[in-house]
């Protein structure tokens, strides 16, 4: 019987707890007293349906649910990816095993892309979230590898809205790895994996940019940012952006960066190892808004703060959990193959 995602996180977290008392004297017999870890703690439950912005009702949406109720497919090359994810209408489509693409493809609304077992990969290119013309609203894209990309392996862009980007696993593209840009909105990126690249997270199109004020609000949790070097996001204009219970490694030039007066919220992650885990302000761009609490920085610099940012817990519920499992947590947790 499968349990549900708030269950695995408790013994995710008493996981933690033995492994920590294991490493103290004495601490074997009192953490099995104390927190014993149930068998298949390590194996995530994930959540059938997204905590954060994707789930708010606006827009005229309530909530994000992509191809529920369409036909459900199966494509294993590149054209018949193309071809469904571009027609109108709700679509479950399911990605089975390697495919090649040349570069990126259009997915429009109501669409649910998602690999089968742990080894669906698309590589070569990319989706792309909408076009001008023709909406990428209501979208899900999940447990899949993005390799390779020629330009973005995922860009959330004109204006698409509802949107979630969950157990997904990132790596070796040529641009961002995943761009939240032009006017999109109500988006959860959780639990993906991001690493062997440098630009991970683009929220924001430019400092020119000025139609996305007011406009993408989106939640990042329990992402595993692994030895990127920058954009964990790197935000302009929006508020607020939820940044909670992530697990940033080894990230060379920063972790966060709020620009051009966006409002970041940022709690409970876990910051190892990252000289600069948050700038207010970065590059030619002006200065944002953060507010920083419950996080916990590991041989990592000072955060920088400034200002108020305006309350999530205003368009949405959510639980946190302790900074100090995140770690654990989120390695268990975070990729492809865990749902």
């Amino acid at each position: 019987m499968m349990t549900t995602h708030r269950s695995w996180r408790r013994a995710a977290v008493a996981a933690a707890m033995l492994l920590a008392a294991l490493a103290t004297p004495g601490g074997v017999a009192s953490a099995v007293r104390a927190a014993p870890a149930p068998a298949g703690a390590a194996v995530a439950a994930a959540e059938n349906t997204p905590i954060g912005f994707a789930s708010v009702n606006a827009l005229g949406r309530n909530g994000t649910t992509g191809g529920a109720g369409g036909t459900t497919v199966t494509v294993t090359t590149g054209s018949a990816l193309e071809d469904y994810a571009g027609r109108p209408g709700p679509y479950i489509i399911q990605v089975s095993g390697r495919i090649q693409v040349d570069d990126m493809i259009t997915v429009v609304a109501d669409k649910s892309i998602l690999g089968v077992g742990s080894t669906a990969e698309i590589t070569g290119g990319g989706l792309q979230l909408g076009s001008t013309t023709r909406p990428g609203n209501n979208v899900i894209i999940r447990n899949i590898r993005f390799t390779g990309a020629s330009d973005d392996s995922i860009s959330v862009t004109n204006k698409a809205h509802h949107v979630w980007i969950d157990h997904n696993d990132l790596s070796d593209g040529y641009d961002g790895l995943l761009d939240i840009k032009r006017e999109s909105d109500f988006v959860t990126v959780s639990w993906n994996h991001f690493h062997h690249h440098s630009k991970a997270s683009l929220l924001g199109h430019s400092d020119n940019y000025t139609a996305d004020i007011g406009k993408l609000r989106v939640t990042y949790h329990h992402n595993f940012f692994d030895g990127t070097d920058q954009r964990h996001p790197r935000v302009r204009f929006a508020e607020p952006v939820h940044v909670f219970n992530n697990y940033y490694r080894d990230n060379a030039l920063y972790g966060i960066a709020s620009t051009e007066n966006a409002g970041v919220l940022v709690e409970n992650n876990y910051f190892q190892n990252v000289a600069h885990p948050i700038y207010v302000g970065y590059d030619k761009s002006g200065p944002g808004r953060v507010v920083e609490r419950g996080n916990l920085y590991v041989g990592s610099g000072t955060p920088q703060t400034a200002g108020t940012v305006a309350e999530p817990r205003t368009y949405y519920s959510y639980t946190l959990d302790a900074a100090a499992t995140v770690p654990s947590v989120v390695q268990a947790g975070a990729g492809v193959g865990k749902i």
